[in-house]
Parts: structure tokens; C-alpha cells; sequence
């Protein structure tokens, strides 16, 4: 009688579906600290795309030596974040959090206070140290302390820093630059961090438990060649667009010595996990569901990216559009993510992620089959049309394939799972970026054509090739599924996670 009377007064229960558990006002106040600081630090990495131009002519530096302010930043998060994991697992939440804070607050003043250009430079790199631990600290935090049946909410909430953010930043950076030097970027950025700080002093408290993992030194430098020389070269791509002119060998070099030093890290990392002293523990891609979601986020990654370097170079080059005014466009369709992804992410809570990840991809690809049909003559507003329909299916792919994922994993590999969600984010942020200039270079000379006609003849070509892109992460994408409460726990082996998700 009792029972009957709970399912009657619960809908949930009435529903079969297990109760929403509430979060304590503390937690969901660590939690707001933690979007907040990320959302800056998300936002600092697209805000100096505007303001390199006039920060060139005001310290009178190189084009080239310029890029470095935003090249230097990814770099550094690159090289940082892989190292997350591990100190996640050996330093407190409280001490980690208030350590990147502190550093991006360090960076950020040095920066604003910057003379000369490599102070500016240094002031970048300092930035970056903090900035890479703080998205894979909200990950880790968000999975252990909020209950399986918030989690997809919460990273509908964490999909929003990840779209709206770099939207912003270019916006943010130019209005800020139509009234005030170019240091008062860094100025409007400090009282936010700062507040963060102050916050999470307030706040934050210490997430789960610590070990100590020893530290292998060897893996470090490796990791830092391995992922820091991938995405260099890579990125060196979209430099070399800007500039106008690609150096391949430039390019080939650091790949090279990337992937090599990659390989080596890995096989090492899979050698230390056997007496648990790896940097980089890759237990957590023994769940299939793990390794389905990596991969799917992974070619999400690359087309949300590749897409961000296209439409502005098409916008500008091809139709002539102002960079102002370019902003303008590509604005709303990360604004209509930026409100998609709570909805998405209390949707998944209730359906998970197939009903929402697959139509998702489904309509990416069918924006950009429509963005390849672009041509020298198309209206703006039709490829405003195509971005915010692509910005329509991204919403629900980010915050399903990061919930399936991290859920797929026992706890005890919850924050290695996380900095690999982030590395993916860098890596294929820039292979992205590397693949849409190259195949915009390939199109264009394929074409036969020269000017704005080889631009858009490009420009199709990359939008082409970008669907293809997602028809393939639409079949990994098949492969996710709602893994059942009891796998995000540590007794459970992650090798299973995947036949009892598919059994469910």
C-alpha cells in the first residue's frame, strides 16, 4: 500500500523511471562556480581572434608572431590537460580548483599589464596552465557528486560553456575593441575569474577521494610532444590560411613527431596501468559505449570546428560581409545551442541519448549537404538558414555523447575519462580547423577557377566532405547507449559496460 501510494504521488514512478534526486544547494552552488570559470576560460580562447590585427600594429610585431597569442594558448592546454587526470586523482578538487584559478588570474594580469609582446605571450601561456584543468575538474565534479538521474541536465548545462562561449568570444572581443585598447579584453576578464575565485574559496569543497598515483616522469614529456606537436602542426594549417600562404614541411615536421611521440605514449600509459601508475589511464575505453561516445564527440568535434574557420572565411572572402558583421551571423547559432542544451540535457534524463544524439546528427548532416550548395551568389540569409540548422543538431549531440560516455566508466576512471573528453576537444578542434583550409584549398584548385569562384568552389568541397564526416559518426553513433546506474560505479568492470548496455 505503501508503495502504491509513493508511485501515485511520484510521476516519475508512475513512469517506471527511477525519482529525481535533488541537489543540495551547496553542491549546485560548487557546480555554478565551476560553469561560470569555465565559460571564461572557454570564452579566452576564441576572444583574441579579432584583436591579434590591432594588437600586431600597437606592439608592431609579425602577422605570424601574432598567432602565436592564440596558438601559444591552445598549445599550452594541449600539453596540460592529458596531465589532468592525474591530478585529479592526487590533489584535492578545493587545491586544484583554486591553483588553475589562480594561475588563469596570474595570466590574465600579466597580460593586461603586458609592455612588450612575449610578456603578452608569457601571459597567454600562464592562462592556458589553469584553463586546461578547469573543464575536465567540472566533468569529474559534475559525475561523481550529481545523481545519474541529473547528469544529463547538468551536461546539458556544460554543452552551453562548449557552443555559446566561442560564439561569444569574437563578438565580446570586437564591441569591447570599437571603445577600448586592447588590454581592457584581458581587464573585463579579471573581475569574472576573480569572482569565481573568490567563490569557489567560499564554496568548493573537496570532490571524492584522493590517491597517490605516482607520478612517471618519462610520460609527461612524451605527452607533450605526442599531443602538443599534433595539434601545433595542425593548427598550423589555419594559421597559413590567414597568412595566405601554407608551409607543408612546416606542417608534416611537428605531425610527424606528434604522432610517433603519441604512440609511445600510449603503449606506455597501457604498460603503467597495469601496477595503476599511469598518467593516462585508458582503462576507461574498455567500455565500448566509452569508446562510441570518444569517437562520435571526436567527429562532432571536428565538424562544430571546421565549420567555425569556413563560414567566416566564405562570409568574408566570398560575400564580402564585414568581420563585424560576420560575428553577427554566426551569433545566433551559437546562442540557439546555448538555450537548446538545458532542454537536451533534462530530455536525456528522460529518453537518453539515442533518441536525441541520432536525429542530432542526422540533421548536421543535412546542414551541411545545404552549405555545400553555396556559390559566390547565395543570399546571407540562407547560410544563416544552414548554420542555425546545424546548430540545431549539434545541441543534442554534445550533451549526449559526454553523459553517455563519462556514465559508461567506473568512478575510479571518471576523471582520467574526463581529460580525455577534453584532449579529444583540442585535437579535434584543430584537425578540424586542418581539414576545412586544406580541402578549401583543394576545391578551389580543383575547380579550375580563380577569386571568389574558387573560393566558394572550396568552400563546397569542405561543406562536402564535412557530411561525409558526420555519416560516419552517425554509425558510431549507433553504437551509444543509456548505460544502467550501477556501471558508473567502482566495483563494476568497464570491459562490461558496453554488453550490459546493449542488453538494456
Amino acid at each position: 500500500m505503501t508503495e502504491t501510494l509513493d508511485r501515485s504521488a511520484n510521476p516519475d514512478a508512475r513512469r517506471g523511471r527511477a525519482p529525481m534526486e535533488r541537489l543540495s544547494r551547496h553542491d549546485v552552488t560548487v557546480i555554478a562556480v565551476l560553469l561560470v570559470s569555465a565559460f571564461v576560460i572557454v570564452l579566452n580562447e576564441t576572444i583574441m581572434s579579432v584583436a591579434i590585427p590591432t594588437i600586431v600594429e600597437d606592439l608592431r610585431i609579425t602577422t605570424s608572431a601574432g598567432q602565436w597569442l592564440s596558438t601559444g594558448f591552445i598549445l599550452t592546454m594541449a600539453v596540460v590537460i592529458p596531465v589532468s587526470g592525474f591530478l585529479i586523482q592526487r590533489l584535492t578538487s578545493r587545491t586544484l580548483f583554486t591553483v588553475a584559478l589562480g594561475s588563469f588570474i596570474a595570466g590574465t594580469v600579466i597580460a593586461a599589464l603586458a609592455p612588450v609582446f612575449p610578456v603578452l605571450l608569457a601571459g597567454r601561456i600562464v592562462q592556458g596552465v589553469g584553463a586546461a584543468v578547469v573543464m575536465p575538474l567540472l566533468m569529474t565534479t559534475v559525475m561523481t557528486i550529481v545523481p545519474p538521474s541529473r547528469r544529463g541536465a547538468m551536461m546539458g548545462n556544460i554543452s552551453v560553456v562548449i557552443s555559446v562561449a566561442p560564439a561569444l568570444g569574437p563578438t565580446v572581443s570586437g564591441v569591447i575593441l570599437a571603445v577600448l585598447p586592447w588590454p581592457f579584453i584581458f581587464w573585463c576578464v579579471l573581475p569574472i575569474a576573480v569572482a569565481g575565485m573568490l567563490l569557489g574559496l567560499r564554496f568548493m569543497r573537496n570532490i571524492g577521494e584522493t590517491r597517490r598515483v605516482p607520478i612517471d616522469w618519462i610520460s609527461i614529456p612524451l605527452s607533450a610532444l605526442g599531443f602538443g606537436g599534433l595539434v601545433y602542426g595542425l593548427n598550423a594549417v589555419g594559421e597559413g590560411a590567414t597568412e595566405g600562404e601554407i608551409s607543408w614541411v612546416a606542417i608534416a615536421v611537428p605531425v610527424a613527431v606528434g604522432v610517433a611521440a603519441l604512440l609511445v605514449f600510449l603503449l606506455r600509459q597501457a604498460s603503467l596501468q597495469r601496477s595503476d601508475r599511469a598518467l593516462l589511464d585508458l582503462r576507461a575505453f574498455r567500455s565500448r559505449v566509452f569508446t562510441a561516445s570518444v569517437v562520435t564527440g571526436s567527429l562532432a568535434f571536428l565538424g562544430l570546428l571546421g565549420s567555425a574557420i569556413l563560414l567566416p572565411i566564405y562570409l568574408q572572402q566570398v560575400l564580402g560581409v564585414s568581420p563585424l558583421q560576420t560575428g553577427l551571423i554566426v551569433l545566433p547559432g551559437g546562442l540557439l545551442m546555448g538555450v537548446l542544451g538545458p532542454i537536451v540535457g533534462r530530455l536525456y534524463d528522460r529518453v537518453g541519448p539515442r533518441p536525441l544524439l541520432l536525429p542530432g546528427l542526422g540533421i548536421a548532416t543535412v546542414a551541411f549537404l545545404l552549405l555545400s550548395t553555396v556559390s559566390e551568389t547565395t543570399p546571407v540569409w540562407q547560410v544563416l538558414g544552414g548554420h542555425m540548422l546545424l546548430s540545431l543538431g549539434l545541441a543534442t549531440v554534445l550533451p549526449s555523447v559526454f553523459t553517455a560516455g563519462l556514465s559508461a566508466v567506473p568512478r575510479r576512471y571518471t576523471s582520467y575519462g574526463s581529460a580525455i573528453f577534453a584532449t579529444v576537444q583540442q585535437v579535434g578542434g584543430a584537425a578540424g580547423t586542418a581539414l576545412a583550409v586544406a580541402l578549401l584549398a583543394i576545391g578551389g584548385a580543383a575547380s579550375g577557377a580563380s577569386g571568389v569562384v574558387a573560393e566558394a568552389a572550396g568552400t563546397r568541397l569542405a561543406f562536402l566532405v564535412s557530411a561525409g564526416v558526420f555519416v560516419l559518426a552517425f554509425a558510431f553513433g549507433l553504437m551509444v547507449r543509456r548505460v544502467p546506474d550501477q556501471e558508473g560505479t567502482d566495483d563494476v568492470d568497464p570491459a562490461r559496460a558496453g554488453d550490459i548496455a546493449s542488453a538494456h
